[in-house]
């Protein structure tokens, strides 16, 4: 252990110094002066979780004193945790992990890094979730990025957490009777009797995309040589306009609401993104999509949310589902081969989402599944067929990940070209393999042959 006189030799100032910032310096942790630990250790809180269908855990808090409402999920992420909680799929819901441990990395910086200006180093600007349940929160951290601990991070953006409870338990109960909707009671709240069955705010009900969304318009790398590429906002995660930037696209970020064929043609492509909530809260978006798909000839590529407008506008019917996929860790079978997918191959993903597309007997005119997922055989992707003449993808997973595998990240590769190429020279986009058609009963036995 370095005495405190060694460290004020290596250190200009200790007030405000962090452990992150010992770390980085590769100095011991100066534990011998508690006051250098007092914003980092919380004060010990009660804290409870209440579930709507009658169930509490009882535990300690971290983070901010404020209780909150909020729709209650689980993550089977191992890593990512600050990727996780900032990504606005999960604005309303109180996210619980189901690994052992959250916050031994700190949080880093959220500054955007040399070569993307304008885009947060995280998915989003902030936290996203409503309250954060951990069985066991770090409240010292190591790594040399960090600047400052999960539970400082979540105090600063008042958003509660729990820690000291069986996760496993929770996790076992949300998956046997589906998301639930929760409370995280902090401090005397939590002694208090559980909120009534009415009380219990249900965002779902809540056009979550509109709150998501960007309120304006904005272009990131204007001065790029590569094609124009429109993204329609839904609740974008950050490393979606930064994968297009990095393969030097020039992108105009627009609102969810906003008419895209009133500017249609002045874009090489249509990038639909992630998003919270139901789908069918943004109808009139899903049926600005069905004339764009009809009238334009461009590509257009949609992910989680974005491929569930992409459905919708099709005529495929969107549904909730029991407690949804979310985590780093979801295999998926490609059905078709198009750009750098190959059909019959297993594709590792991250995914976060409770709503999905239904895999129907006769999928609509000019569409055909493009992967479905091998642990519950939902619908994962679609895809314009070739008789179409349409270049369109939608996925419902994240090949950008952040965190969590890169096994489909060349889409983006693939989507660029093609939106670079306009109408001239081989499509990449169009399939020239689709192994299975819409019907569920030959995607199941696919899943079996290959």
């Amino acid at each position: 252990m370095i005495a405190i006189r060694n460290l004020r030799s290596a250190v200009p100032s200790l007030k405000n110094v962090g452990v992150g910032a010992f770390a980085r310096r590769g100095l011991a942790t100066p534990v011998a002066n508690p006051s250098l630990l007092q914003h980092v250790l919380p004060p010990k809180l009660p804290a409870a979780l209440h579930l709507k269908t009658g169930q509490s855990f009882f535990g300690n808090s971290f983070g901010s004193t404020e209780s909150k409402f909020g729709e209650t999920v689980f993550s089977t992420s191992i890593t990512s945790y600050t990727d996780s909680m900032t990504d606005p799929s999960y604005l309303g819901q109180i996210l619980v992990f189901t690994s052992p441990m959250i916050g031994n990395y700190g949080v880093p910086s959220n500054e955007p890094v040399p070569g993307v200006p304008g885009i947060p180093f995280l998915e989003s600007s902030k936290i996203q979730c409503t309250g954060v349940v951990v069985s066991d929160v770090a409240l010292k951290y190591s790594h040399y990025q960090a600047i400052e601990s999960l539970h400082q991070w979540c105090e600063r953006y008042n958003v509660p957490g729990l820690t000291g409870v069986d996760t496993r338990a929770i996790t076992t109960l949300l998956r046997d009777q589906g998301t639930t909707l929760g409370r995280l009671a902090v401090g005397d709240e939590a002694s208090k009797p559980a909120p009534q069955a009415h009380e219990y705010w249900d965002p779902s009900l809540e056009n979550l995309v509109a709150q998501a969304s960007t309120r304006k318009a904005y272009t990131l790398n204007p001065n790029g040589t590569g094609p124009r590429i429109a993204v329609l906002d839904f609740g974008c995660k950050a490393n979606i306009v930064r994968s297009l930037v990095k393969r030097g696209a020039v992108v105009t970020v627009f609102p969810w609401d906003f008419d895209f064929n009133s500017v249609r043609d002045q874009f090489d492509g249509l990038f639909l993104t992630n998003g919270p909530g139901d789908p069918k809260q943004i109808m009139e978006t899903a049926y600005r999509v069905r004339q764009t798909i009809d009238e334009w000839d461009r590509p257009i590529f949609g992910i989680c949310m974005g491929h569930q407008v992409l459905g919708l506008a099709a005529g495929l019917e969107a549904y909730r589902m029991t407690f949804g996929n979310r985590g780093h860790n979801q295999p998926v079978l490609a059905l078709a081969s198009s750009g750098s997918i190959k059909a019959g191959r297993v594709y590792v993903t991250s995914q976060n989402h409770q709503y999905a597309l239904r895999l129907t007997e006769d999928f609509p005119s000019g569409w055909a599944p493009f992967f479905i997922n091998c642990n519950d055989s939902s619908v994962e992707g679609i895809i314009s067929t070739p008789e179409s003449g349409k270049r369109i993808w939608g996925v419902q997973f994240h090949p950008e990940s952040a965190g969590g595998p890169l096994d489909t990240i060349e889409m983006f590769t693939d989507f660029v070209d093609e939106c670079a190429a306009g109408k001239g020279g081989a499509s990449a986009m169009i399939a020239d393999e689709v192994k299975v058609g819409g019907h569920d009963a030959k995607a199941a036995q696919a899943q079996v042959a290959l």
